[in-house]
């Protein structure tokens, strides 16, 4: 999942950022609503942290101008404002979550992973693919019960891949939803990652899940 974190206080954000990427989502990051506005407007994210206290343009602004075009961006307020007030127009301007300083990290990963789940799971957190496993929630993949050794990205690639099950994902779509903006759009990264992936897969289940359709992208699909 691709996550852009808002925040204009410099060692709150580099905390929360370091603290998801542990967790091996995508992330970038800035610090003033201006600078979000025109990020949202090139790229696209799964989800959003957004402080509302911003330098630039505030965060009710930068909501704003996003729900404009993007109804579909998970948006995640995080701000010092506690008043109920504040919640409502916050989720009443778009917001789909609201979450007061101060916070725990778990709780922040817990309130991001309800939120891009949302639409696969109800309340169940592992994903599955035949004998493939992946929980959302300690960001780990097994098969039958064995735990399989992935990269960060391994691991982005995997659960998007099994989040879109039967779905063509086209490199393009990938670089989106699993790498940050530092990556080269021409790079060659992409197919690295998941000819590794696909190895590992292979000798953990004894097939390859994921297939490569020929002008579409790549698809996971159980063994038929």
């Amino acid at each position: 999942m691709h996550i852009l974190v808002v925040e204009d206080e410099k060692a709150l954000c580099d905390t929360i950022v370091r603290s998801l990427k542990r967790l091996a989502y995508s992330v970038d990051a800035c610090y003033d609503g201006q600078q979000a506005v025109e990020l949202l407007s090139i790229e696209r994210f799964d989800l959003v942290v957004l402080d509302l206290n911003l330098p630039g343009e505030d965060g009710m602004t930068v909501l704003k101008t996003l729900r404009k075009t993007d109804r579909e961006t998970k948006v995640l307020i995080l701000s010092a404002r506690c008043e109920v007030s504040d919640k409502v127009a916050g989720l009443d301007a778009g917001a789909n979550d609201y979450l007061t300083k101060p916070f725990h990290l778990d709780e922040l990963a817990a309130r991001i992973r309800s939120l891009t789940l949302r639409r696969f799971t109800q309340n169940d957190v592992v994903l599955t693919c035949s004998e493939l496993s992946f929980d959302a929630k300690t960001r780990k993949a097994s098969v039958c019960g064995e735990p399989l050794s992935l990269t960060r990205k391994e691991t982005g690639i995997l659960e998007y891949l099994m989040l879109n099950q039967g779905r063509p994902i086209s490199q393009e779509e990938l670089l989106e939803h699993v790498w940050d903006s530092s990556v080269d759009n021409f790079s060659n990264s992409i197919r690295v990652h998941i000819s590794a992936l696909r190895k590992k897969l292979r000798t953990a289940l004894g097939y390859d899940p994921i297939h490569n359709r020929i002008g579409e992208g790549y698809v996971m699909e159980e063994k038929q």
